[in-house]
């Protein structure tokens, strides 16, 4: 089956070693850039309605805002108490200069 991508974003409008929040297709997304490469997850936490790009970026960790949790942005998987509830992470894709995102 192949992937319907959605245009998101300027790749050079995700800060480096950072996280930004963004509303695309009716869902609200964090995108983060660790060391060069551009990552999506869901922008709300699994375990308290916050947003994570509020949170701390660590690597390829973002620690939730609300309670210190945190998230592997690579693959969305819980890494801290209290999350115990994976992610959902996007397939990224860079053309032209531009972010695109698939969603289901």
């Amino acid at each position: 089956m192949s992937q319907n991508w959605t245009e998101v974003i300027a790749a050079d409008d995700v800060p480096q070693d950072d996280v930004i929040g963004v509303e695309i297709a009716g869902k609200d997304v964090a995108l983060y850039k660790v060391e060069g490469e551009i990552f999506a997850t869901d922008n709300i936490c699994t375990h308290g309605h916050a947003r994570l790009c509020d949170g701390f970026l660590d690597g390829h960790e973002i620690e939730c805002p609300l309670h210190q949790g945190k998230f592997d942005i690579r693959d969305g998987r819980a890494t801290c108490a209290p999350i115990t509830e994976n992610t959902r992470t996007y397939p990224v894709k860079i053309e032209g200069g531009r972010v695109f995102l698939a969603f289901e």
